[in-house]
């Protein structure tokens, strides 16, 4: 019994243990991605290498497991993966790194907990989803977003009094200084308007890969063709803006290991567990693991990056954060009455199924006896002759 228990335990902590393993990933290749967008190195081009990473990572899986996929490729379908590499890989990820290089990782990320916010709002425009204000789940949908819009109001709009660091005294940034990039008066605003464009970019992501799914239901397949065509848009972008060849070197430093990390554990190693983590618990259960990530930048940042947890940021943080999970406490609330109602359509189908097969058997049996009593006064010779075609004309009339 006590092994009963040991084993489902355990079994119930892996989508938990995971999820924080995958929090953790993102934020250390956050931080990474901070450190090297403020030493002088070109991002256009790191982005380019963070998608051959990942391609070079996804791609044996595509081998693998979903060899057979390729026999489904059509027009439609690569038209779709483009659209998946523009918003969920180069447009993405060029607007990402030039927040960070702008404010700090905590303010990018805290923007980034707006992606289902802004999602809910393009599906309700576009008449994907169905709003339901008149439900409990519809008004804790809509306050949801309005939270996060007012905590991303603050947060842009609002910095306030410096509150604490918890700083080891162990600057990182503090050697790049020199080769920073200097930012000029307004970057704050600048630089959280760049990481809004890439949650909207994240939502338009999301919307054009559950459409893809449709036609095309290959996981590690759509995560390639992603990562594909985010290296060759990627790669367009960085030739026609970067002249500086030598930038394209990567040498046996931060910038080789963060585009490694970036491709291989954050777009590689992530995309598995995630999609695991999806198919057991839903897409909601991972959703709210999100959070996580902002608490862990946030503190790493404060240790190392010698940031300050402002007064703006704690408050636009929390609004974001309280709209995150009602929002996410909206669209649990539907799942559920949703799945209730296909039960109960479900139980009302199969009752009426017993009930028409119970009926139809009880008809069956008084025609077998009123022609049994007829073939009796009919007489035997006459009863053996018509009886089987006679039965089965009145079976099939039936």
């Amino acid at each position: 019994m006590v092994n009963l228990f040991s084993v489902k335990a355990i079994e119930s902590a892996k989508p938990i243990v995971l999820m924080i393993v995958v929090q953790s990933i993102y934020a250390v290749v956050n931080i990474m991605l901070k450190m090297v967008a403020n030493d002088g190195s070109s991002l256009s081009v790191l982005i380019v290498y963070r998608f051959v990473f990942s391609t070079a990572f996804t791609v044996p899986f595509v081998f693998f497991f979903e060899r057979k996929s390729v026999q489904n490729l059509t027009g439609k379908v690569l038209f779709q993966a483009f659209l998946c590499g523009l918003f969920g890989g180069s447009l993405q990820q060029n607007l990402y790194i030039e927040s960070l290089a702008l404010v700090s990782a905590t303010y990018t990320i805290t923007m980034l907990n707006l992606i289902p916010a802004i999602t809910y709002v393009l599906a309700v425009s576009l008449r994907m989803e169905k709003p339901n204000l008149g439900t409990p789940a519809g008004k804790a949908k809509l306050m949801g977003t309005l939270s996060g819009i007012c905590g991303a109001m603050i947060l842009t709009l609002y910095e306030g009094k410096r509150l604490f660091n918890l700083s080891l005294h162990i600057d990182l940034l503090q050697n790049v200084t020199s080769t920073t990039h200097h930012s000029p008066a307004g970057s704050h605003v600048w630089g959280l308007m760049l990481a809004l464009g890439t949650a909207l970019s994240f939502s338009l992501w999301f919307i054009t890969q559950s459409k893809m799914s449709e036609n095309f239901p290959w996981h590690y397949s759509i995560a390639a063709l992603t990562s594909i065509m985010g290296a060759i848009q990627s790669f367009i972008f960085a030739i026609c803006t970067e002249r500086d060849w030598s930038q394209w070197k990567l040498d046996w430093n931060l910038r080789l290991l963060t585009a490694a990390s970036a491709g291989i554990l954050a777009s590689g190693v992530c995309f598995v567990l995630l999609a695991w983590c999806v198919g057991m618990k839903g897409p909601l259960y991972v959703s709210a693991f999100n959070p996580l990530m902002l608490v862990l930048v946030a503190f790493i940042s404060s240790f190392v990056l010698n940031e300050y947890i402002t007064v703006g940021s704690l408050t636009g943080a929390a609004l974001i954060v309280c709209g995150l999970y009602m929002l996410l406490w909206g669209k649990s609330k539907e799942a559920r009455k949703m799945h209730n109602i296909n039960e109960i359509a479900s139980a009302i189908d199969t009752v009426e199924c017993d009930s028409f097969h119970k009926a139809n058997n009880s008809a069956l049996s008084c025609i077998q006896k009123e022609h049994d009593k007829k073939m009796a006064t009919i007489g035997p010779n006459v009863s053996r002759n018509i009886n089987n075609n006679t039965l089965g004309e009145i079976q099939t009339n039936i």
